[in-house]
């Protein structure tokens, strides 16, 4: 395949430059101030504008990552404030775990834990007049929520990095 000119050595950077954004994305899904699927989105369309047809990668992968990437970001979202509600919090439990971890992002790294904890407990004491027990088990469902949150969206990061190497490979 001839590129410009640049031959093999257009393949190899274009195969170095997809697996250097496959690294950034992947570091990006543990370090939540990197958009880490956005970044392997990013790392698939690089890969294809590099190489063309010539990538393996077809259209029907763009399709696919891009509902991986936007059901890891709706889960990740919400994870905090399902998991206020899964150990008996109330819809202002919910409500405060997720608005914690709004303003949690802008405390990194200790408010990504911090922020749903403290929002669910505060809005379980302020709005729904909780005990201070029953508040407590709400924010701690919602870390618990968070964390889970963090591990689906490293396990999909996962995914997508595989993805892109099977299809690019066609090994499919």
């Amino acid at each position: 395949m001839q590129l410009g000119g640049w031959g093999e050595v257009g393949v190899a950077l274009a195969w170095f430059v997809t697996g250097s954004l496959l690294v950034a994305g992947l570091l990006g899904c543990l370090i939540p101030i990197l958009p880490g699927h956005l970044i392997l989105f990013v790392a698939a369309v690089a890969h294809r504008l590099m190489l063309g047809e010539a990538s393996g990668l077809r259209w029907w992968s763009f399709v696919i990552l891009a509902l991986l990437l936007i059901a890891s970001q709706v889960f990740e979202f919400f994870s905090g404030a399902a998991g206020a509600k899964w150990f008996g919090g109330s819809k202002w439990g919910s409500w405060g775990a997720l608005v914690g971890g709004i303003v949690g992002m802008f405390f990194f790294p200790f408010g990504l834990f911090l922020g749903p904890l403290i929002g669910a407990l505060l809005f379980e004491k302020l709005f729904a007049k909780k005990e201070n027990a029953a508040a407590a088990v709400s924010g701690v469902g919602s870390v618990l929520g968070t964390v889970a949150g963090m591990v689906i969206k490293l396990a999909v990061g996962v995914v997508m990095s595989v993805w892109i190497f099977i299809d690019a490979l066609e090994l499919v």
